[in-house]
């Protein structure tokens, strides 16, 4: 009989994948043989920098030799090689895999538990980034960076105007008000309609998408927190006060470049995406924290990845200590920061220098100290669900309807609720009531 564990995680993906699942308890079977010569792990990735990270690794650890692979992105396409290579019992050792879509992996029973080899080093990561790599306090992973949310704004555009930088979500209100009367042609912030941005307001105003009861998984996309969210964008919009251009599209990257709009509320990431589509406005940008909901000092996050260690690897021990190593070790740390613009998610990373390195396109404001602040008031209070790619394909569909008014934000939550409920159901799970 499963596990709790395995009774919540097991059926996820069934269909899609056709893998046999045997539940996602963990594995104490492959322990590691022994070799006449050095332990070979494979490591499937995309991430920018990982290449160097791992030649770091093999100069300095002869005895254990990490094969680096890169592939497309995940979801470009990268995860479905990852489950198709599980079915053909030719998985990785190691993978790249975001928070987002862990969950789907443990479901599917294509994970390994390396609770215990990750244990020594678990001070080094706060509680809630662990829960983005496993259930129950298990570990099938090691996380690398997180992405907390922050206020990107155009400070000369609101130096110029006298419009004070927004510090509460009520401010943030009045600051679009007064963007638009500054300049009608102008809007303070662009709609968001991707829904894993999305998430990040979701997130910050402790308005969660799953939970755990019992044995059964809670939807609750469409509860009173989330409407709560989902009123204050919907009445920004309908009054006029933000841009409804597509995400992640050139209309809008050149409308931060012209000043068209003047802010963005965005994960860390979007330091470099703002940077490498806007470079006409460089010098222009600068970073705050995220506007806060009330009193309540929290922000959200959106986005990360692990390191996750998939079903079968023959040396779980080997690759759980790369893995803590890479998110650790101050050269590795200090590479990743470099080349793909990370958050470390471990305490010891958080401390790299490199993160106080002054940024020229945000005007030589060293904007990753935010971050770093921001980072320890991430929300804890949020689980992924095991079905997130029709969580977010509903809500998407959704909120892509919202900008020609023919359906509101709430809609998109209720339509994301029903979709996630009638899947989990599919798929064989309990969902509580």
């Amino acid at each position: 009989m499963l596990n709790r564990t395995a009774r919540l995680t097991a059926a996820a993906l069934a269909a899609a994948t056709g893998i046999a699942l045997t539940g996602c308890s963990g594995s104490t079977a492959t322990t590691g043989t022994p070799t006449a010569g050095p332990v070979t792990i494979t490591f499937w990735g995309w991430a920018a920098g990982y290449d160097k990270s791992v030649s770091l690794w093999n100069q300095s650890h002869p005895g254990i030799q990490v094969k680096y692979e890169a592939i497309t992105n995940g979801g470009a396409g990268g995860y479905d090689k990852m489950f198709t290579a599980a079915k053909a019992g030719t998985a990785p050792c190691l993978a790249q895999i975001g928070y987002e879509t862990f969950s789907s992996f443990l479901a599917a029973g294509l994970l390994q538990d390396v609770t215990e080899h990750v244990r020594p080093q678990r001070a080094e990561f706060p509680d809630w980034v662990w829960g983005n790599v496993g259930i129950e306090g298990k570990a099938f992973g090691v996380p690398v960076d997180t992405a907390p949310m922050g206020l990107f704004y155009r400070s000369d555009l609101f130096k110029t105007n006298k419009i004070p930088v927004p510090r509460t979500w009520d401010e943030f209100k009045k600051a679009a008000a007064a963007v638009k009367a500054a300049d009608p042609k102008s809007r303070i912030m662009n709609l968001p309609t991707d829904p894993y941005l999305y998430a990040g307001f979701a997130w910050q105003g402790d308005a969660p998408w799953f939970g755990v009861n019992g044995d059964a998984w809670t939807v609750s996309l469409a509860s009173p927190a989330n409407s709560k969210v989902a009123a204050y964008w919907q009445e920004l919009f309908d009054q006029d006060l933000l841009t409804s251009h597509p995400a992640f599209d050139a209309a809008l990257y050149s409308a931060w470049n012209k000043g068209a709009v003047w802010a963005e509320v965005g994960p860390v990431w979007s330091a470099s995406l703002i940077r490498d589509n806007a470079a006409g406005s460089a010098g222009k940008w600068a970073v705050a924290p995220m506007p806060r909901w009330d009193s309540t000092d929290s922000v959200g996050n959106s986005g990360g990845s692990a390191t996750a260690v998939m079903k079968g690897c023959a040396h779980p021990k080997e690759a759980a200590e790369f893995a803590l190593w890479m998110s650790t070790d101050d050269a590795s740390v200090s590479n990743l920061i470099k080349s793909a613009a990370i958050l470390p998610a471990s305490t010891s990373g958080l401390r790299n220098t490199a993160l106080d390195a002054p940024q020229p396109y945000y005007g030589g404001q060293p904007i990753y100290q935010v971050f770093r602040t921001e980072a320890a008031k991430v929300n804890p209070n949020w689980r992924w669900g095991p079905v997130m790619s029709t969580t977010a394909a509903a809500l998407g569909d959704g909120l892509g309807k919202v900008p020609t008014k023919s359906a509101t934000i709430q809609d998109a939550l209720n339509g994301a609720q029903n979709g996630t409920v009638s899947a989990l159901q599919a798929q064989g799970f309990s969902v509580a009531k």
